[in-house]
């Protein structure tokens, strides 16, 4: 017999950022050194926009990318080789990908990084709709 399971989406999606300030011996573990970018978006003048912070990434380093609908950014921040008494700052492999609103032009697609925050401003088209009704016909 078959069992069937539900998709659950977990309650409070902010809780890592909870641990984000605990100490190390408390914190979340991350999967592979991938850390994820802290994002916000919205919907300016037509066109959707995300905007990641990444302070101190090189502008080489980072990532934007669009496929089936879903928009990338993937960064990675260099550790410095020196001697450290203390060091908090994340380094490795970040990634944030969102899933585009309808209607957004995958070709209509810029990016901008200044002091550390990464704008991605994507054109919104025509608006699709969500489902198409087919007819059934009955058969003579």
């Amino acid at each position: 017999m078959a069992t069937l399971k539900r998709a659950q989406r977990f309650p409070f999606p902010d809780i890592p950022d909870w641990f984000e300030n605990l100490p190390a011996r408390f914190a979340m573990p991350t999967m592979g050194e991938l850390y994820t970018v802290r994002i916000e978006d919205y919907t300016e003048e037509g066109r959707y926009v995300m905007r990641a912070e990444l302070p101190g990434v090189a502008p080489e380093n980072i990532d934007v990318f669009i496929s089936d609908g879903v928009l990338t950014v993937q960064a990675e921040r260099s550790e410095r080789d020196v001697s450290k008494n203390h060091s908090e700052i994340r380094y490795g492999v970040m990634s944030r990908s969102v899933t585009l609103p309808p209607g957004a032009d995958e070709d209509d697609v810029t990016a901008d990084y200044t002091d550390g925050m990464l704008t991605v401003s994507v054109g919104m088209g025509a608006e699709k709709p969500a489902a198409k009704h087919v007819e059934i016909k009955h058969g003579t």
